[in-house]
């Protein structure tokens, strides 16, 4: 019997992903990843017209994808997912919890409800697609759980009490999720930093801020979106068996914020 390759150890045949903001970013890279080794995926985003275009690519790698257009801040619709990657496929395999966001603002500006949404939208979403996912898993063995965090939930800035709070929450909430499911469900979660996506559009289209947030970069480039799907893959193929309740710091090196806002004293 030959021995598999290196390689083999990055690839997850025949499993099945579920990948929210799956329509574009890094959401999108991470379907296209885990569909080139080998996995079937659910996509969902609030736009079917960007997830179509990620399915077509799925599908001309040979791999399957179900589109299911959702507004995942509203967790009824979560689900739907889960059921989706079991009515299609018959199994569900590897979580990975992309969607969120938050536009920064200064602190006294920051509503409760501004702070709330935030953590509802970044971390309530990956708690309860997880609960809903993780009997599904467990009905073929287990599964991988990876939840796209942010730097920012560490570092520090100005502007981010909402965001950096919640990206934080999402950190330690992986910590916590993977001591209850060991040993059959890893979770574990990416900081991601600076990343060249539609949510820093007006960064990477001004030459000047590009250029200061490279600069400030210890690797002087800012992040692809492959740069963090290739990060998915590793911790929920077999080459990431041995990692549970981990954060992987992808975001170029920082140790601190690459373009501060430069809010005014108080």
């Amino acid at each position: 019997m030959m021995r598999p390759m290196i390689t083999d150890h990055f690839l997850v045949p025949d499993r099945v992903a579920i990948v929210t903001g799956a329509g574009r970013g890094i959401g999108a890279a991470t379907a296209r990843t885990l569909a080139e080794a080998g996995a079937d995926v659910v996509i969902s985003a609030r736009t079917e017209a960007q997830l179509r275009e990620v399915a077509d690519d799925v599908e001309a790698l040979g791999r399957r994808a179900v589109c299911v257009p959702a507004d995942l801040s509203d967790l009824d619709e979560l689900p739907r997912l889960v059921q989706a990657a079991v009515d299609e496929f018959g199994r569900l395999d590897i979580v990975i919890n992309n969607v969120g966001g938050s536009f920064p603002r200064p602190l006294l500006q920051t509503s409760a409800a501004m702070f709330e949404k935030a953590f509802h939208f970044n971390v309530t979403t990956a708690l309860e697609l997880s609960k809903a996912a993780i009997p599904a898993m467990l009905t073929n063995g287990g599964g991988s759980i990876v939840n796209i965090s942010s730097a920012i939930g560490r570092l520090t800035d100005r502007g981010f009490a909402a965001y950096g709070t919640a990206k934080a929450a999402l950190s330690h909430l992986t910590r916590l999720m993977a001591t209850e499911c060991a040993p059959r469900v890893r979770v574990n979660a990416i900081a991601v930093g600076a990343t060249a996506t539609s949510a820093l559009e007006t960064v990477v289209t001004d030459d000047g801020l590009r250029s200061a947030m490279e600069t400030n970069t210890p690797l002087r480039r800012l992040g692809d979106p492959l740069d963090i799907a290739l990060g998915a893959l590793y911790l929920c193929s077999p080459a990431g068996s041995y990692l549970t309740g981990k954060i992987i710091e992808i975001d170029g090196g920082l140790t601190a914020p690459n373009l501060p806002l430069d809010l005014a004293d108080l």
